[in-house]
């Protein structure tokens, strides 16, 4: 695609779900790290931080009383309540990126992706990735060792009430073998960049072809 066409693109909403321990997140980074105009959407989140983890980085950590202030002034594009804390992703800096052509990937659970869809249709793309297996789900948990027993178990047993909710997405991919997965995601993303509708810079360029002289 010409230089001006891809000036005039309108970026893309990429919404990435799945149940706790299926993969979305490291699906997610390894695609933000390949692709120079997609960035993460960091979400603010009520939610302590897991080791490891920065502030800015994989969200925004803050108090119930500052979360609480932001959607009162209509400060997010869609909010949650995800095992028992909220979370939320600013409205301001993701409609400026889709504006300039840069495209935003959000790493969040159905129900954010039903909001985001619902708010802005023709600028999402929503993808669900599944475990090969209930087990393999528990097994990944456990190995990561981010988070207590308990907590594990409560989002084991939730996660049958997520991936119930896969009818919702465009695509969906079992994620078995990682890299066939990432394979399969980052084909999902380049195709959906090419969608006419986020290019309506082709209507000149097309113009042009047909204004030449053969």
């Amino acid at each position: 695609m010409t230089s001006a066409a891809l000036q005039a693109r309108r970026g893309l909403m990429l919404v990435i779900s799945s149940p706790s321990g299926a993969g979305k997140t490291s699906l997610s980074r390894r695609l933000v790290a390949d692709h120079a105009d997609l960035s993460l959407s960091v979400s603010a989140t009520t939610r302590p931080p897991r080791p490891g983890e920065e502030d800015g980085r994989e969200y925004h950590f803050v108090s119930r009383e500052r979360f609480d202030e932001m959607a009162r002034q209509d400060a997010f594009l869609e909010s949650a309540e995800v095992h028992e804390h909220s979370y939320g992703s600013p409205r301001a800096p993701i409609m400026q990126a889709l504006a300039v052509g840069r495209d935003v990937l959000f790493d969040i659970d159905w129900q954010g992706a039903k909001a985001i869809a619902a708010a802005a249709p023709g600028d999402v793309a929503r993808v669900f990735i599944l475990p090969p297996s209930m087990a393999d789900l528990r097994r990944r948990l456990y190995a990561r060792a981010q988070d207590h027993h308990d907590v594990i178990e409560r989002r084991l047993g939730r996660a049958k009430g997520e991936i119930a909710m896969w009818g919702d997405y465009d695509y969906v991919i079992v994620n078995e073998d990682f890299d066939l997965a990432y394979a399969e995601l980052a084909h999902i993303y380049h195709a959906e960049r090419l969608k006419r509708a986020r290019n309506p810079g082709l209507t000149t360029f097309v113009a042009g072809l047909l204004a030449e002289d053969i």
